[in-house]
């Protein structure tokens, strides 16, 4: 078999599954079976494959039929540039997430908190485009494990803490940043297999109306920051007012909600003084 005939197969495969995104897949999971870039499927598509490639793209393929997302076949993903390592303890991170940072890199900033950091895909993502401080927490030490493996690869130099919320943090901070759990109990049970099989449901949801992580930063976050320090932290494209609520109620001086690339309200911003 050649290279062209297995991505034919496999893409075959996936479209009579229903996977929406079958073409796409299929180059993703035949290169990474082939240990080839994506980009390299043309050139090569003549190619020979051997019995152990062909495996390889038969195991993906059933693997991506079962709803499991390529990022967690292929344990990494992509995010504002750099490839991240995820396990079934951390959230795979998604493309939303990078218009926290967008805002974030859009002021200055010395020292920045990550709460939930997860991956770390956002502490090490400021780190590493910043001189900045960065502070990360966890209440899973198997997460803080997967962010110190990702902080070690791309040589961020991240103090990481063992925390639930703001247990056990010092000092003050210029940024503080969280994508928390933040999907409601009942919306739980509309979540496409993609998502609610693969990803820690502890990531996902805190229980109840899925507000809680954002009723606990508000109240106690300005403890946490500097004179115009700033929060930062992502939310359900629903949960803007609310979440914007708790904010104002705890002394907030300014507080704005800023939509992701489509148009649905993604990131909370607020601001100690003015």
């Amino acid at each position: 078999m050649i290279l062209r005939d297995l991505l034919r197969l496999v893409q075959s495969e996936l479209t009579q599954g229903g996977i929406e995104s079958a073409a796409r897949d299929a180059r993703l999971l035949v290169a990474a079976a082939c240990d080839i870039k994506p980009d390299r499927l043309t050139l090569e598509a003549n190619s020979d494959v051997t019995e152990a490639m062909i495996e390889m793209a038969q195991h993906y393929t059933k693997a991506r039929l079962n709803h499991e997302p390529v990022s967690r076949i292929l344990g990494r993903r992509l995010f504002w540039g750099r490839w991240f390592d995820i396990t079934p303890d951390v959230l795979d991170p998604r493309g939303d997430t990078e218009t926290l940072i967008a805002l974030a890199l859009e002021k200055p900033f010395e020292t920045a908190l990550d709460l939930g950091t997860g991956s770390g895909c956002i502490a090490i993502t400021l780190a590493t485009e910043t001189s900045a401080d960065v502070v990360a927490t966890d209440i899973s030490q198997a997460a803080l494990n997967v962010a110190q493996h990702n902080a070690s690869i791309h040589e961020a130099r991240i103090t990481f803490k063992h925390s639930d919320w703001f247990d056990g943090v010092e000092g003050r901070f210029d940024l503080i940043v969280s994508n928390p759990p933040y999907i409601s109990e009942t919306e739980m049970s509309d979540l496409d297999p993609d998502v609610a099989l693969f990803d820690p449901h502890i990531a996902l949801t805190p229980g109840g109306d899925g507000l809680l992580p954002y009723r606990e930063i508000a109240v106690q976050a300005q403890k946490y920051l500097t004179d115009h320090g700033r929060v930062l932290v992502e939310i359900g494209h629903k949960q803007a007012r609310d979440v914007m609520g708790f904010f104002e109620d705890a002394g907030f001086a300014q507080v704005t909600c800023h939509c992701d690339l489509n148009g649905k309200d993604r990131v909370i911003e607020a601001v100690l003084t003015v």
